[in-house]
């Protein structure tokens, strides 16, 4: 421990206050694991709330989280300092509780509200001591997860996508007892931020994020926030050009694909929320035609349903637009890549997306399975030459409305028809004189 740093000043004025000061919480399980955590929980035990608050007016500008709740923290620092305390559910949702601080009730009784036993644990600041009432040294060394008390466990039904959360990132098995009691639990009174928040962290963080998927499925949990998931489970797909199995396992292994490409995509999140619901669309559009399995169109039909779900669980407007934009353009770029098609081809299709590169970056984790990664390796190349030649197009000068205008055009409503026309010959390769030439010819025909 750094007996300079601001957590050991706190942990020995407590001391000297007749108290004791742990790390708490997330802290202690990444320490245990070797991970870098940013989040730094404290609890102090057995000083009254307000000798703590003067005590942290010594050290700096303590602020009120939510002092009924007896938690605190100081101005510009990213460290949390709470009391012992006990909550008591009075209604649905997570802001439901009554809550109790009491300095003075013990270290296994303060540990006993935690979630599940990876995070029951504490450690002595000053000592390093840890405190392990519950196992959780011992379940994280065995990889489980398991929840801590049956009573207090489902007062808050996030803890069922917290489960969910923790085994995707941390490479964890959730109990059997922990999963039975998972499947009793009630999600339809969560905010979607709360949710959102869990879904986030998955996506972004875990290796793996289908396990965060696959143990909501086992749990039986997707129907509430997650049915157009639920929906894909069992949906056919042609063996020829998916022989990994249903529209679930495809999904699946993706989203898994995807993960080791979201840190280059433009928007991490959003990259992943595409992957995510790709292929929604084979929900309303999969048939058997002539003793073959088609999706013909799932790539535009599924928009309504994208949108739907994306309204349920995200406020972000920007990523909405992004999954909206891309989603039917998902298939472009494996598709030219194959028929190596023309330059221009190419052009439209980089030039309709919200993130052109992105498209590169999940057509490698859409690929056709039956291609193997090294057949992709190829195509990859293709699509990233073809994402250069356009930069390229997009880099030199082309036909503007003040072309238009020094040319003699009167401004209309035309305008835009015309330059629309001028940037198809744009995408086309076409310098910018010849461009204004063919664009003129075109407008003066448009006005007659």
């Amino acid at each position: 421990m750094n007996t300079g740093s601001l957590e050991y000043v706190i942990a020995e004025k407590v001391r000297n206050s007749g108290g004791r000061a742990y790390f708490v919480g997330g802290f202690v399980r990444d320490k245990i694991l070797g991970i870098e955590s940013k989040d730094i929980d404290i609890e102090v035990h057995g000083m009254e709330p307000d000798a703590l608050f003067s005590l942290l007016s010594e050290i700096g500008e303590p602020l009120s989280i939510g002092s009924s709740f007896g938690i605190y923290s100081l101005k510009g620092e990213n460290i949390d300092i709470a009391m012992p305390r006990k909550e008591k559910l009075t209604g649905r949702g997570h802001r439901d509780f009554e809550v109790f601080v009491d300095p003075y009730l013990g270290t296994a009784e303060a540990a006993r509200r935690r979630d599940f036993t990876v995070n029951s644990m504490m450690e002595d600041i000053l000592t390093g001591e840890i405190i392990d009432p519950f196992g959780g040294r011992e379940d994280l060394e065995n990889r489980i997860l398991r929840h801590v008390d049956d009573r207090s466990f489902p007062e808050d039904p996030l803890r069922v996508l917290r489960a969910a959360q923790f085994a995707a990132r941390f490479g964890l098995t959730v109990s059997k007892e922990t999963a039975d009691l998972c499947r009793t639990i009630d999600l339809s009174a969560l905010s979607r931020e709360r949710v959102e928040g869990e879904l986030k962290k998955a996506l972004l963080e875990a290796d793996k994020p289908s396990v965060f998927f696959e143990v909501l499925r086992e749990m039986d949990q997707l129907d509430v926030w997650f049915p157009e998931l639920k929906q894909l489970i069992g949906l056919e797909q042609d063996p020829v050009y998916h022989p990994e199995g249903d529209v679930w396992i495809h999904t699946m292994e993706v989203i898994d694909r995807a993960a080791e490409n979201r840190s280059d995509a433009s928007s991490a999140y959003a990259f992943m929320m595409l992957a995510l619901t790709h292929d929604f669309g084979k929900i309303m559009t999969t048939e058997f035609i002539n003793g073959r399995i088609h999706a013909y169109g799932h790539e535009t039909e599924g928009v309504p349903l994208i949108k739907a779900f994306l309204e349920r669980i995200t406020g972000d407007s920007a990523v909405t637009e992004y999954v909206l934009n891309m989603v039917p353009l998902h298939m472009k770029p494996n598709m030219t890549a194959y028929s190596r098609s023309a330059v221009k081809v190419t052009n439209r299709m980089f030039d309709a997306a919200a993130a052109p590169k992105d498209l590169i970056y999940f057509a490698s984790a859409d690929r056709p399975v039956f291609s193997g990664s090294d057949a992709f390796s190829g195509d990859s190349a293709f699509l990233l030459e073809r994402y250069r030649l356009f930069e390229e197009t997009m880099a030199r000068p082309f036909v503007q409305g003040r072309d238009l205008i020094e040319a003699g055009l009167a401004p209309g409503p035309y305008f835009s028809d015309v330059l629309e026309f001028a940037h198809k010959l744009r995408l086309a390769g076409i310098d910018k004189e010849n461009a204004l030439k063919q664009t003129l010819s075109y407008a003066r025909k448009t006005v007659k």
